[in-house]
């Protein structure tokens, strides 16, 4: 979503900028386009579980951002974090939550718009993202699927991808050699064994995002349900918790969706342009009951031993 005028100011007094002449004007405006209102408030409790990791957040990247005076020398905060772990699990939201929280204009990427090839020049893409972060400070910059952007190197890697590369490191090994820079970036995959060792270095803090406990994934059954007339009952949501065991986040969105129909499906085309909305019969047990039939598990318990092991490795808290 693009900035609001009033925090960031117009087009022209960004471009204005000394800083960002060296650039075309298409790559600026591609990198503006990329910033998330932050006016959008994202508070930690619209994140379901994840006790342990949105603590360690709020200890290593909140406080430091909205302190910067008690958090120098060896307090100083990360410049790179890595978020890993099965798809769905909530790591974009956390990015968000991240800027929210801080204050920070929130930069969300993804590792294609960096390397488009109707832009041309994926270096200048890199440096123009930093310049402009930096302009904007504080920034955080979140891009998803890192590991397409930073993966490992090989002889058959194309040049174009490898100097894209090398910008980047050389833009991230900048971060915070200023002792006012207040920059973020946060890197986002489901496959962090393909990251670049080099990469992984520079990413000082790796946080493993599970999948969701038992409490999570009621608390999110609970929470899509309030906005839907339903008839379950307390045990009705444990039951749906207990028997999704293994489900992301997304999975139990899904779940909810699909069950969610089933009081539609058994009306006909007649009474569906008629009935009034308060009319349409509630979710019940049995609609779940049916969805489980339709909605499985998209992670695999080989791909979790995957995780895990990568985690136990590399990881910076063990789960």
């Amino acid at each position: 979503m693009p900035p609001t005028a009033s925090k960031f100011g117009s087009r022209c007094e960004v471009t204005a900028d000394e800083r960002l002449k060296q650039f075309d004007a298409k790559i600026v405006d591609l990198i503006m386009s990329e910033i998330m209102d932050s006016e959008t408030s994202i508070s930690w409790n619209d994140i379901a579980g994840l006790h342990r990791v949105k603590s360690t957040l709020q200890e290593v990247v909140i406080f430091p951002m909205l302190r910067p005076d008690l958090f120098t020398g060896l307090r100083g905060p990360p410049k790179g974090l890595l978020l890993f772990g099965p798809p769905g699990t909530g790591k974009t939201l956390i990015g968000k939550c991240i800027a929210s929280s801080s204050q920070s204009t929130f930069f969300s990427i993804s590792a294609s718009s960096l390397t488009s090839k109707w832009v041309g020049d994926g270096e200048k893409m890199v440096r123009a993202l930093f310049t402009i972060a930096r302009i904007h400070q504080p920034s955080v910059i979140f891009i998803d699927e890192i590991d397409s952007l930073l993966s490992q190197r090989s002889e058959t890697e194309h040049e174009s991808s490898r100097r894209i590369k090398t910008e980047f490191l050389v833009q991230l090994d900048g971060v915070g050699t200023k002792s006012d820079d207040k920059l973020l970036l946060i890197g986002a995959t489901n496959r962090p064994q393909e990251l670049d060792e080099a990469a992984r270095r520079r990413f000082v803090k790796r946080l493993y995002i599970p999948l969701p406990s038992f409490d999570a994934r009621r608390e999110i059954v609970d929470r899509l349900l309030k906005q839907q007339k339903h008839s379950l009952t307390q045990d009705d949501l444990d039951i749906i918790a207990s028997n999704s065991d293994g489900f992301s986040g997304a999975d139990v969105a899904n779940l909810c969706r699909e069950a969610a129909m089933g009081p539609i499906r058994g009306l006909t085309l007649e009474i569906i342009q008629s009935i009034p909305c308060q009319d349409v019969p509630p979710v019940e047990m049995k609609d779940f009951l049916m969805a489980f039939n339709h909605v499985k598990a998209s992670v695999s318990s080989k791909d979790l031993e995957h995780y895990l092991s990568w985690n136990r490795q590399y990881g910076s808290f063990q789960v």
